[in-house]
Order: structure tokens, then sequence, then C-alpha cells
């Protein structure tokens, strides 16, 4: 009579052995920062998770919608990772078309070198002194 408990993964330990982060300490930042979503929803990380389940995963700029495929406690190679989940079209299309955006954007300017020379800190005090009156 006792009923056969149904397969479910903690939510962090998926992430982690799907390989979305590198360690569970990054998976259980991005689920409590609200990075990670379950079946649109916003959850802890103890969420059991069983396969069917849609999950939508924030990395910086980019996005991923899967749909849970296998269950897995264990890390392991990076193959057996990508069979745990399957994802979307469209979120596929998205995240390789944002990526090209990101590659083919000037990269940002940085001008700076650094501390102040002795020459530039006077210029730039005789400047704000200037502007004070």
């Amino acid at each position: 009579m006792a009923d056969v408990p149904e397969d479910t993964v903690r939510l962090d330990r998926w992430l982690w052995a799907s390989r979305f982060f590198k360690t569970r300490a990054l998976a259980v930042q991005a689920i409590d920062g609200g990075r990670v979503q379950v079946e649109g929803q916003r959850v802890k990380r103890a969420k059991a998770v069983r396969v069917g389940d849609r999950i939508r995963i924030r990395q910086g700029p980019y996005e991923w919608q899967v749909m849970v495929r296998g269950l897995s406690e264990r890390r392991g190679r990076a193959s057996d990772a990508a069979e745990l989940y399957a994802e979307t079209p469209e979120s596929k299309i998205t995240r390789e078309r944002l990526a090209e955006r990101l590659k083919s954007a000037p990269p940002p300017l940085f001008h700076d070198k650094g501390r102040p020379t002795k020459k530039e800190r006077r210029t730039m005090e005789q400047f704000k002194r200037r502007h004070r009156e």
C-alpha cells in the first residue's frame, strides 16, 4: 500500500548536475536572487524538480528556457548533462541572436590610464576651482 515516491531532485542539485552553474553555491545564489523559475513561479532551492518541468534560467544577458528530460544528483560529463534537458526552440534562437549581437558590438572603450599625473591633478583642481565660483 505504500506509494512509491516519485523521482525528484532538488532544484539546486539539478542545476549544478546539468552544468548551468559551476558550483551548487552559485546555483543557490541564482535561485535566491529570482533568476531561476520553475513553471513560471519563483521557487526555493529545495524545490523538487520532476521530468517535464519547465525551467527558466537567467545568467548575465542570456536566458535559457528548458524542459527537464532527466534527473541527476551527480555532476557528470558535459555530454551526460546535456541529456538532462531540452532547450525550447524559441529560447535557442533568442539566445543565439543575442550572442551574435554581443559579438558584433564594439568593445567598450577604456581611456583611463590609471592615477592622474601631478600635472593632470593640478589641471583638474584648477578646473574645479573655476567652476565652483
